[in-house]
């Protein structure tokens, strides 16, 4: 592929990916190339290379004969989910606590700040934007969290069920906003870093599994059916 070809499919791979994680892209959408290419003002060729490389992230499903749509979000689907994360990333949390040094920890109280100032930022009805960054800031605090676990598989596997989880978030939050929700978990987070920064494991990863269930619990309200496109 040309390279100005490739950096339009990248161009638009990241868009398509956004709007899908930010729940712009509804759950069982059609994603017609001709209307994904207008939407984005982006050529089909390229746009046909970002939805197949989606398809195989599990964010696009493709349908034999019938096109791409967005992939379904289930409740059972989401309970896996969490439960992986919890099992992978106290794991990976267990381990950077037991080689933790001090930059590792100056950076987790750092991000923390950031997380924390975006918080109480982000009011009921602010825009994409500031959603966006508060995605970027929490997912670099929980990243921070078990950087120093040794495995950057254990980092990759973990990142990734980060996004898919940010997805189920996101569609919750445009339809039933708490800010109540987005207060509790900024507490939570600041129990989990005092717990990681006085080097107690079980209670640090006992709070992250519980952080989880917490936000799995708050995203239990059922979606409301749309109909695919």
């Amino acid at each position: 592929m040309p390279s100005d070809m490739r950096n339009l499919s990248e161009q638009v791979y990241n868009l398509i990916r956004r709007d899908i994680l930010q729940g712009l892209l509804f759950p069982d959408m059609k994603l017609q190339i001709e209307t994904v290419s207008e939407r984005y003002q982006i050529g089909a060729v390229p746009v046909r290379e970002a939805l197949n490389r989606l398809s195989a992230e599990g964010l696009v499903e493709r349908k034999s004969q019938r096109g791409f749509f967005v992939s379904p979000l289930k409740i059972e689907d989401l309970e896996e989910l969490v439960r992986t994360r919890i099992w992978l990333e106290t794991l990976a949390l267990q381990e950077s606590i037991s080689h933790a040094d001090e930059a590792w920890e100056e950076a987790l109280v750092v991000s923390f700040h950031r997380l924390s100032r975006t918080s109480r930022r982000l009011m009921p009805g602010d825009g994409r934007e500031a959603s966006e960054e508060w995605d970027i800031r929490h997912k670099e605090f929980h990243m921070q969290l078990i950087d120093r676990c040794g495995s950057s598989w254990l980092l990759n596997f973990c990142a990734t069920m980060m996004d898919q989880a940010a997805r189920y978030r996101n569609i919750s939050m445009n339809i039933h906003s708490s800010q109540a929700r987005r207060e509790g978990a900024l507490a939570e987070h600041q129990a989990i870093l005092d717990a990681v920064l006085a080097h107690d494991a079980p209670l640090a990863c006992r709070l992250l599994g519980e952080h989880y269930q917490a936000t799995l619990a708050a995203l239990r309200a059922p979606l409301p059916d749309r109909p695919a496109k």
